[in-house]
């Protein structure tokens, strides 16, 4: 980073034009991925929703949501820790739009039509990172298990 900005700086090198992914977006798109490597199988299902998820809650195009989550498995195959990523949605969404992401989050989980322990387990830990009360989450769990079985139900996974 350091030799990033001296180059810029002498002049040696200029600044992209093409921008990365919003942190905000990463990190919720981080937290996506995560909970769905947590059983061992992340599928082209769970990638679907994930990018479904992420192209409505941030309006984005099919080529940015691609991108996005390609960074944002990358940034998850550097880290085991959450708290850069939770830091983020706490300060910047508030406790209407952190209960959102926990609802996104549930979905993901849910996607496979089973929740493994460790999915349970860091829903449980997100939510307390983010400020989620425990009386949300679960209003939040049973509106994302309504939206599953109602796409599962009707045999799309728009």
């Amino acid at each position: 980073m350091l030799d990033r900005l001296l180059n810029f700086l002498s002049g040696t090198e200029t600044p992209s034009a093409q921008a990365g992914p919003d942190e905000l977006q990463l990190a919720v798109a981080a937290l996506l991925v995560e909970a769905a490597r947590m059983d061992d199988n992340f599928d082209a299902g769970e990638r679907g929703d994930i990018e479904r998820l992420l192209a409505a809650r941030f309006d984005l195009t099919p080529e940015a949501v691609h991108t996005l989550v390609a960074a944002a498995e990358a940034r998850m195959n550097e880290t085991a820790q959450y708290f850069p990523f939770t830091r983020e949605i706490t300060a910047r969404l508030s406790t209407e739009q952190r209960v959102a992401i926990i609802e996104m989050l549930w979905e993901v989980a849910y996607a496979d039509g089973a929740l493994d322990a460790h999915e349970d387990m860091l829903l449980r830990q997100i939510a307390g990172l983010i400020h989620v009360p425990d009386r949300d989450r679960g209003q939040a769990r049973k509106r994302a298990l309504e939206k599953v079985a109602a796409r599962q139900g009707s045999g799309s996974n728009e």
